[in-house]
């Protein structure tokens, strides 16, 4: 089954270490603006998520929200969350760690994007 957004083995170490130190915690795909477009990690309910944003999936237990509108320019793309060293977002919760998250993609394929357009958002 075709998953929306997945996670690498170091990434899921990490969020595995922030949740131990901050409880529950929720995802964003940023659209820019001040930490240009990266995934942006935070204490659940520390973002107000809108109507317009949609949960896309799970990372190691976290919900993963992206904005419709961005959404639609991604939708035919598999999001990989990795980590690598250096600050990122000076919001996300990892930026202490001198880490940061990062997304990467891949297409999916016909079939892929034949199953998930029978799911809902």
């Amino acid at each position: 089954m075709a998953e929306r957004v997945t996670a690498t083995e170091e990434a899921i170490a990490l969020i595995d270490s922030l949740k131990e130190k901050h409880g529950n915690l929720m995802f964003h795909q940023s659209g820019g603006c001040c930490d240009g477009s990266s995934p942006m990690c935070y204490p659940e309910g520390d973002l107000m998520v809108g109507a317009q944003d949609l949960k896309i999936g799970e990372i190691a237990g976290v919900p993963f929200y992206i904005h419709k509108k961005q959404f639609e320019y991604w939708k035919h793309t598999q999001l990989i969350i990795d980590v690598v060293e250096g600050r990122g977002g000076m919001f996300s919760l990892e930026g202490v760690e001198g880490k940061r998250f990062l997304t990467r993609s891949r297409a999916f394929t016909k079939e892929e994007n034949d199953e998930l357009n029978t799911r809902k958002v």
